[in-house]
């Protein structure tokens, strides 16, 4: 993405911060080894070291980036840092400074601003202090008159709804993706492992520029797809079992979110036939279901009554409570940045990117079945940006045989 469009992730953020108020972002890790992704959003950098400030004092916006200087060393042995003209080329922040200067144009900010505003994500009271935390506190004990904001709710608004960019970003990640899952496809038979299957994808989606993994690949054959977080991938794959693979590609820290179940040897029995059709008509039912207005919990109510009629139609349950037996998630979550991305959680406006994932669950007939694809909310509806992977039982089979001839 351009400069422009992180000087309007900007300008969005200040416009819900009040006046005289400075909020300070880091670029300090939050998944394992990735930028965190409020700073990034903010500020298009992608290095770690490096701090953000947007002020907006008496009515005017301003931003200051601080990034490290020239190291000569750490350029032989990890790499040189970005220098001030390729952060403006990818920030268009213009005002840009080393980090030695930071404290003391923090201790300025004092002097004029009422409100700090620090990136707190703190979910729970256990582990230790993250450096906005400490940040807080030393700030907070040094001049207890200044008034210690969260930035995460700001954050959580400004990134509901994606721009036309950001769509794009999704996308890409969504190709490269449906190019993993057709190596998947080319390549899945019994007898191997799952994680030699998700090997398939993994190398697919680096060939085809993938810049990371949007969460660790789900690859779950028979009773383990009935698992929902299943992650050790480390079982055979028998003859006649359904291989479901929850993954994504991100691109450029957007990510995909992807979910297919395959029959191992290419043909679905009668019964797994049956039980992925009722899958796949509740996700058909989702895709008319969403539109501006509607929020994540009426979907899902929508299609819990949806698998009460079907489930009770093939014998599976009696009474519509029964449902959790088999079905026992959401049917969506926000989408963006994070697979599962910080969001406002209010009804869905148009330019929201949710997931639609209905999935049934039958553990003791060793059958796991999700179907997930990536969708934009529009004004009258939804789209399905992922429409290009296939998924229907006559696609799967088609391919699956075409690969074996």
């Amino acid at each position: 993405m351009n400069k422009e469009e992180f000087i309007v992730h900007r300008n969005n953020i200040a416009n819900l911060m009040k006046d005289n108020s400075a909020m300070l972002l880091f670029s300090r890790y939050k998944h394992g080894n990735e930028i965190n992704r409020n700073f990034y959003y903010a500020s298009g950098i992608k290095e770690f070291g490096d701090n953000v400030v947007i002020t907006k004092i008496n009515g005017k916006v301003g931003c200051v980036a601080f990034i490290q200087p020239y190291d000569e060393f750490k350029a032989k042995w990890v790499g040189r840092t970005l220098n001030k003209e390729e952060v403006y080329e990818s920030s268009g922040i213009k005002d840009i400074r080393y980090v030695d200067t930071f404290d003391s144009y923090v201790s300025m900010l004092t002097g004029v601003c009422e409100n700090f505003y620090l990136d707190f994500e703190r979910k729970n009271l256990k582990g230790n202090l993250d450096e906005n935390e400490i940040f807080a506190n030393d700030l907070k004990s040094k001049m207890p008159y200044l008034n210690v904001l969260n930035a995460n709710p700001i954050f959580a608004t400004v990134r509901t709804i994606k721009s036309n960019a950001e769509i794009a970003k999704i996308k890409e990640a969504i190709s490269i993706t449906n190019k993993g899952l057709q190596a998947v496809m080319k390549n899945l038979k019994p007898g191997l492992y799952e994680y030699q299957v998700e090997s398939y994808f993994d190398q697919a989606i680096k060939f085809n520029g993938a810049t990371s993994y949007a969460f660790p690949t789900i690859a779950a054959s028979g009773i383990n797809g009935c698992c929902l977080h299943y992650g050790t991938n480390n079982c055979e794959i028998k003859d006649g079992d359904l291989i479901l693979f929850d993954l994504g590609a991100s691109k450029d820290l957007y990510a995909s979110d992807i979910s297919r179940t395959y029959p191992a040897n290419g043909k679905f029995t009668e019964r797994q036939k049956q039980i992925y059709n009722i899958v796949l008509g509740g996700q058909e039912l989702m895709f008319k279901t969403i539109k501006p207005g509607i929020t994540t919990r009426e979907c899902n109510n929508v299609l819990i009554k949806y698998f009460a009629e079907e489930l009770k139609k093939i014998g599976l349950i009696k009474e519509d409570s029964e449902v959790s037996k088999y079905y026992y998630h959401g049917v969506s979550h926000h989408m963006g940045m994070d697979c599962h991305d910080l969001c406002d959680y209010g009804p869905l406006q148009p330019g929201c990117v949710i997931s639609n994932e209905p999935g049934l669950y039958i553990a003791e007939e060793g059958i796991g079945i999700r179907i997930e694809d990536d969708v934009l909310v529009t004004e009258d509806g939804c789209v399905n940006l992922s429409s290009e992977i296939i998924k229907t039982v006559e696609e799967i089979e088609a391919f699956m045989a075409k690969q074996g001839e």
